[in-house]
């Protein structure tokens, strides 16, 4: 081949402007992303073999553009230069003048081969040409063409109007001049792109998916029903979607996909694509597209979820409780005081004990604070919040206690601290009160145990800041009894949260799904793969997350999320879910997040 058809990109300006961007496979992503090059100014070339997606791809193109003209986001002007800007072709051929080309085909390496050996015939020798692949390699297709140099990765986010992030994928062989280039259109487009290595799922797919495929594994477990997994992630991490909600809207098919190409490379069982997601991939039951997935859609392609043979039971159909008027919290730190007035507002008598009356009035002070902030606030009247701080008696014992109906322990995550209040709890409180530890992490049946009546104790796992977060993980020991568990659903929602169901094993549902994708995104950084500041951004950009995970481990605390890691590590004894040594040694040098000033990040002092 002559020096003509291969132009060193490597010592090349970045001069290309890339105005002209072909997109091979007009999809829901090819036309999302044909939206935003066409508004952003650029000439797109769209190609796909059935002319019915082409079709489809402008009728789509003309329906969003009306759309932001409704919304004032663009002039009627604006959206018919960009509908002209937009050209659809059935055959490759009408790339040869493409000054980068996006291929977004189905994700089979063969076909995606082929797209590109028939790209090298077309296109000009200083084209660049560009994968939206997000689980294979980027570095095979490199190799397979003519000119690896100008072969990256770029990975936009669904929808591709709507997600800022996108990932600049390069392998050993891609020209740095390619990159920045790809880079620049990006940012011109809006978008905040990171620049990965090749791997499987790259950064936000590569947190992602292995977190899907262990929600996966706890609804095929019947850990938890497939509600109660979206409830619990969705309230209690502030994520935008549940995990099955998330798979039916990927495509379980595509997950698996993803997830076999991960496995491939990590050999990590969390990896390894839960069952039920080849069962439901080759019954066709493909999520949200199919109709049907993990939930059951009224239509093919439709968002609606219609009742099935899963969907829960109503609530008249549930066991009857006992009766609960009054309540008693033990505890003085931030967890009870925060439980004491959640009881408090809902209209229930309450006794906050703790070691100390001093204590127990200190607790009953900081809610005062509490609720005159809301007050200020507008959020309840000076009226409710003088009832609610009149229904909480502060006590220095446990005596106390014995004429409530609900005990809620919430003192130090100590198994024998908490033993032993349950056993004066057994003691002090009258038969058929119900008893209940806000443990995150100790087995509840140990405190079970630890009474004569192991049959009324429950786990009630309130998250911080208990008044303001609506999730309240249920746990159920083996000795639990139903109208126990019926009376602390019941008190759930009437104190206005959520309950969801689950069994007593380490880490309950937010925390079994939560750590590990904060360990594995540890790891990511301990192997130099990204930055912590890129893990944050892909996250909160491409996964809609409130918080990325370095900034959450620092306000949880790393001395609280590596005791976390090592129970479910213990616990399920997979080798996964081992803590990564990264968080080991920051421990261990007294870096403990924000508390100490200093995490994965320094933070001021006050």
């Amino acid at each position: 081949m002559g020096t003509q058809s291969t132009p060193d990109l490597s010592t090349q300006a970045p001069s290309l402007s890339l105005s002209t961007v072909a997109i091979i496979g007009l999809g829901t992503m090819g036309t999302g992303i044909a939206e935003v090059l066409t508004r952003a100014g650029r000439e797109v070339i769209g190609i796909d073999t059935d002319e019915a997606a082409a079709r489809h791809a402008v009728s789509a193109l003309e329906s969003a553009t009306a759309r932001a003209v409704q919304r004032e986001r663009l002039t009627e002007r604006e959206r018919q230069d960009a509908l002209a800007r937009f050209r659809t072709f059935t055959d490759l051929q009408a790339a040869a003048d493409a000054d980068l080309v996006i291929e977004v085909v189905p994700e089979d390496y063969e076909l995606k081969r082929q797209v590109f050996a028939g790209l090298d015939a077309v296109v000009r020798p200083d084209t660049i040409l560009a994968t939206g692949t997000n689980a294979l390699s980027v570095t095979r297709l490199a190799a397979d063409s003519q000119c690896p140099e100008r072969v990256l990765g770029v990975h936009f986010f669904n929808p591709a109007p709507a997600m800022k992030l996108v990932e600049v994928v390069s392998s050993v062989l891609t020209a740095p001049t390619a990159v920045a280039a790809v880079t620049e259109l990006a940012r011109d487009l809006g978008k905040d792109p990171i620049a990965v290595g090749d791997r499987p799922g790259f950064v936000a797919d590569g947190l992602l998916f292995g977190y899907l495929n262990q929600a996966a594994a706890m609804y095929e477990s019947k850990y938890a029903t497939r509600e109660d997994i979206d409830a619990a992630m969705r309230l209690g991490c502030g994520l935008p979607m549940g995990p099955l909600a998330l798979l039916d809207l990927i495509g379980v098919d595509t997950a698996r996909t993803v997830l076999e190409a991960m496995y491939a490379e990590s050999q990590d069982r969390l990896h390894a694509p839960a069952p039920i997601l080849g069962q439901l991939a080759e019954a066709g039951l493909t999520g949200r597209k199919a109709g049907r997935g993990f939930y059951t859609y009224d239509a093919p392609g439709s968002a609606t979820v219609v009742p099935d043979a899963e969907s829960p039971a109503s609530a008249d159909e549930l066991a009857a409780g006992r009766t609960v008027t009054g309540v008693g919290v033990a505890g003085s730190g931030t967890m009870a005081s925060g439980i004491a007035e959640v009881f408090a507002k809902a209209g229930y008598k309450v006794v906050l004990a703790a070691r100390s009356l001093e204590k127990a009035e200190k607790a009953k002070a900081r809610i005062a604070k509490s609720l005159g902030r809301s007050v200020d606030k507008g959020r309840m009247s000076a009226e409710a919040r003088d009832a609610a701080l009149a229904a909480i008696t502060p006590a220095g014992s446990l005596d106390a206690f014995a004429d409530v109906d609900l005990a809620v322990e919430a003192v130090a995550e100590d198994l024998a601290v908490k033993q032993e209040l349950f056993r004066t709890l057994d003691k002090v409180c009258k038969p058929g009160a119900v008893l209940a530890t806000t443990t995150s992490s100790l087995p509840v049946v140990a405190c079970a145990r630890a009474t004569s009546r192991p049959q009324d104790v429950i786990g009630m796992h309130f998250f911080n800041p208990a008044p303001a977060m609506k999730l309240v993980e249920v746990v159920r020991t083996v000795l639990t009894a139903d109208d126990v568990h019926a009376t602390v659903r019941s008190v759930c929602t009437k104190v206005r949260k959520h309950p969801v169901d689950c069994g007593d094993r380490a880490g309950f549902i937010v925390n079994a799904l939560l750590f590990p994708y904060l360990n594995n995104a540890i790891k990511m950084v301990e192997e130099h793969y990204a930055t912590l500041d890129d893990i944050d951004a892909a996250m909160k950009l491409g996964g809609g997350y409130p918080m990325g995970p370095f900034e959450l481990l620092d306000v949880v605390g790393l001395d609280v999320s590596l005791a976390i890691e090592k129970v479910l590590h213990a616990e399920f004894r997979d080798p996964g879910l081992a803590p990564s040594p990264l968080l080991e040694h920051l421990v261990a040098a007294g870096c403990l997040g924000r508390k100490t000033g200093r995490g994965f990040r320094e933070y001021a002092r006050r």
